[in-house]
């Protein structure tokens, strides 16, 4: 029961990532918007870091490289969803973030050389089906909001991969601190550069603070915590469920909801994903 509780909680924090940045766009850019959600957890993480004795700043020197390739990483990939959501609804912008899985297993052959099983390759060929169905609007910006999702996803998984092959060795609370830290950093640079350093009003900082509270801090500390009760296969499978709880959450909140050719294209993407989880 306590197992299926933690994974019920995550389902709901994990579907509401593009939720979060759906509520925020009548209040702030998403430029801006992902600087301070970004921003709140860092100084969460920092506070928990050095309330633990573990706010050290070395591993940024010696790793500093590493924390910049997945901070820029990072930071873009959150900075195109919650641009994408100003073009696509909610929850297809959830069903086509599940192709991470598929991109993730890609890299896993093309970088790491991992072998690709006949099981794997027509869960991964269902997957791409769906994820082309979904962006086939040509001249539409609907196309456009499919192509920052998808996108955005590669530069997440890429991200994986760095962490996967460099990061697994290190302590899981300054790993956590520094990966936000240059994350954050670089949100700051690209909200200069795009003359988006602006203040939120006193309206903006509950949703703000809210969403870097539990988009963040909450979402990724549930995802690895459940992570080491499941096997990769199995949590992977019960979070392809996370988009059916955007799509209801969406409806609620925004009278929106996918249209048959998105709904068509987010049934093989998930069909595919569970195809490919199970086949290792």
């Amino acid at each position: 029961m306590e197992r299926a509780g933690l994974f019920a909680v995550l389902l709901l924090v994990e579907s509401l990532h593009y939720v979060f940045a759906r509520l925020l766009l009548p209040y702030i850019s998403p430029l801006a918007s992902t600087l301070y959600v970004l921003g709140v957890a860092t100084l969460q993480v920092g506070l928990f870091a050095a309330v633990r004795g573990k706010l050290d700043w070395r591993p940024a020197l010696r790793h500093g490289w590493f924390f910049a390739a997945i901070g820029f990483l990072i930071a873009t990939s959150t900075l195109l969803n919650y641009m994408a959501v100003l073009y696509i609804d909610v929850g297809t912008a959830s069903m086509l973030g599940k192709t991470g899985v598929i991109i993730s297993l890609l890299l896993s052959v093309f970088w790491l050389h991992e072998r690709l099983t006949r099981v794997q390759g027509i869960g991964a060929a269902l997957a791409v089906a769906g994820a082309v169905i979904i962006s086939l609007h040509p001249g539409d910006i609907t196309q456009f909001g499919s192509l920052l999702v998808l996108t955005s996803t590669f530069f997440y998984a890429l991200h994986t991969a760095l962490v996967k092959r460099f990061g697994q060795k290190m302590d899981f609370t300054e790993f956590f601190f520094h990966r936000l830290l240059f994350t954050t950093g670089f949100l700051f640079v690209f909200a200069a550069l795009g003359r988006e350093l602006v203040w939120p009003d006193a309206q903006t900082w509950p949703l703000l603070l809210l969403a870097g509270t539990v988009d963040v801090v909450v979402s990724r500390s549930l995802y690895y915590a459940t992570l080491r009760l499941f096997s990769m296969s199995v949590h992977t499978i019960i979070l392809t469920l996370s988009p059916v709880v955007a799509i209801l959450v969406s409806l609620l909140l925004f009278h929106t909801f996918p249209g048959a050719q998105e709904l068509l294209g987010g049934a093989f993407v998930l069909a595919g994903v569970a195809v490919v989880t199970r086949g290792r």
